[in-house]
């Protein structure tokens, strides 16, 4: 079978992030399954308009939402008949259910909302008023187009978005967790983590701002920020403005084996998003048995069980966050249960678990 996905990043462009490494897991296992697979994306600086990485041939065109779906069906006319071709959503669509002329399904981690406003401020912010009112008449549009996403709030505000045909298949994760769960104290020095795409709607501004107060409270606190993305130096200005530099780090992008050993000597990851397709990074920590402290996010929500696997604050605020960090901090039979179930419902999670059930159905949508 040949398969297409449309999505405005691949994993060779420098701001891909969690949606991209999903979606490489997907493809890359239809490849091995022996189906031919593309992925078409955005073009950007310095890239080659072709590339190919584990079987998956990526196509490159485009700068921007306009360019790149007008270069993506003059390349896709060209080519022969495909046996589905998956619209991945990130706001704007590729509206392929009126072009590409064969079965088509769209995926999407999450609708986007107010995530909008964090994005488009100052001379911008009219965008993020049309933005939410365009996908929600996006939305309709697609109501009747089969919908893939992984987490339950999605699929609750794809339904209340008019939206009829969605198949709910959970994230995999690529880390294998640990063979053996060694003990961790918890207390001072407290070691937390922010792992991700420093971008705005990840709300890394708040996770710094917890541990200012963690450690204006006595805390001996230190934070570790790794990944890279337009609000770096945004955040770099914000540590040196508080003053946090002695205990707020910035190691910038990591190899996976250094992100593992990261959160496997950390006692909690931190995550302050306005909104989560999931939260791929909450269930790596966990497979290093490393708990989550969390807003009570849409998406985190469900990647972290409160009191379970996890601990999320009654609001999304700094101060929450800290308050609920704090009033655990000196329960250790508590953390080490959460621990051990944190790494245990990781198991669950791994790719192994989940390529199956999403090929097979990938497959009966392609044969539709």
């Amino acid at each position: 079978m040949r398969f297409l996905m449309l999505n405005w990043r691949d994993m060779e462009n420098p701001k891909h992030g969690g949606a991209e490494r999903v979606t490489q897991g997907y493809l890359a296992a239809l490849a091995r399954r022996g189906h031919e697979v593309y992925w078409y994306s955005e073009a950007f600086e310095g890239c080659a308009p072709t590339a190919e990485m584990d079987g998956v041939k990526v196509v490159r065109g485009g700068r921007n939402i306009v360019s790149r779906m007008i270069l993506a069906r003059k390349w896709y006319r060209r080519q022969p008949r495909f046996d589905l071709v998956i619209d991945q959503h990130h706001g704007v669509p590729w509206y392929a259910p009126w072009w590409c002329k064969t079965n088509c399904i769209s995926y999407i981690h999450e609708v986007l909302g107010s995530i909008w406003g964090t994005f488009y401020k100052g001379w911008r912010a009219p965008v993020a008023v049309l933005g939410p009112m365009q996908e929600r008449l996006t939305l309709r549009l697609y109501r009747n187009v089969p919908f893939w996403t992984a987490c339950e709030s999605t699929e609750k505000a794809l339904r209340a978005n008019g939206v009829r045909h969605i198949k709910r298949i959970p994230y995999g994760v690529d880390t294998v967790a640990l063979p053996y769960l060694e003990p961790k104290k918890l207390g001072t020095p407290l070691k937390l983590a922010f792992v991700s795409r420093l971008a705005p709607n990840k709300r890394v501004d708040h996770a710094i701002r917890a541990v200012q107060i963690l450690s204006q409270k006595g805390i001996d606190v230190h934070l570790k920020v790794a990944g890279g993305g337009d609000s770096y130096n945004d955040l770099k200005r914000l540590v040196a403005d508080l003053r946090l530099e002695k205990i707020v780090e910035f190691t910038g992008f990591i190899s996976e084996e250094e992100k593992n050993a990261m959160l496997k000597e950390t006692h909690f990851l931190l995550h302050t998003s306005v909104r989560e397709g999931w939260g791929l990074n909450v269930i790596e920590a966990n497979a290093m048995g490393t708990p989550t402290a969390v807003y009570p996010a849409e998406g985190l929500t469900e990647s972290t069980l409160k009191d379970v696997t996890g601990i999320i604050s009654n609001e999304q605020t700094p101060e929450s966050l800290a308050e609920c960090i704090l009033s655990h901090l000196n329960d250790q039979a508590f953390y080490d249960r959460i621990r051990v179930a944190a790494w245990e419902r990781a198991k669950t999670f791994h790719w192994s678990q989940v390529l199956p059930l999403a090929c097979d159905w990938l497959e009966s949508q392609a044969g539709r």
